[in-house]
């Protein structure tokens, strides 16, 4: 993991230099509260995760979101949280509108500005979509067609922008999952490449 590469490289940085302050002083005390204080936090939050998840295995949308790889536990409990009853929304661009990534366009007469999303939406939503697919670019595991669309959109003769791809990559992921919880079906890599093409 990243946190622990990087807690190693400031252990070491910590062993070769010099302390500027004694281990007595205050500020030594202050740190050690504070990496309690986060040790607490974390152990909580592991807690509450077990505990959304023991609520959430029995329901569909659970099991959906964790059919698709590089979604996890976590992932998947706040996206049922999150998205609520997926029946309330009529197709896949009121979901879109939902978490503010549907496209706002500015024109004035001959002039017209560059596209950008609303951002009207729920931004927890929007802020857990953004995190999970680059988690997904990460992941060394299984394959999924967001993560390929991803790269073919930085292939292009015209490469879309990272932010722009990432969002395209949300947009295909609330279209399928969107398709996979109203018709109750797990996502399945080999049967979503056809639909990659489109």
């Amino acid at each position: 993991m990243r946190a622990e590469a990087k807690a190693i490289t400031l252990l070491e940085a910590a062993e070769n230099s010099y302390p500027a302050i004694k281990p007595t002083d205050f500020r030594c005390d202050q740190a050690r509260d504070y990496a309690a204080r986060i040790a607490d936090l974390l152990e909580k939050k592991d807690a509450l995760v077990k505990q959304m998840v023991e609520l959430s295995k029995g329901r569909k949308e659970y099991l959906v979101f964790r059919s698709i790889p590089g979604v996890g536990d976590s992932t998947a409990c706040r996206l049922i949280g999150e998205v609520g009853d997926i029946r309330r929304f009529q197709n896949a661009k009121q979901l879109n509108a939902y978490a503010g990534i549907d496209i706002m366009r500015y024109q004035s007469g001959n002039t017209q500005y560059r596209d950008r999303i609303n951002k009207r939406g729920n931004k927890h939503l929007r802020k857990i979509l953004y995190f999970m697919v680059c988690a997904m670019l990460m992941a060394k595991g299984k394959p999924n067609h967001f993560v390929d669309y991803y790269y073919k959109l930085k292939k292009q003769p015209q490469r879309k922008p990272h932010k722009v791809a990432i969002i395209a990559c949300i947009n295909k992921f609330l279209k399928v999952t969107f398709q996979l919880l109203t018709r109750g079906i797990l996502y399945d890599y080999e049967s979503a490449l056809p639909a990659q093409k489109s």
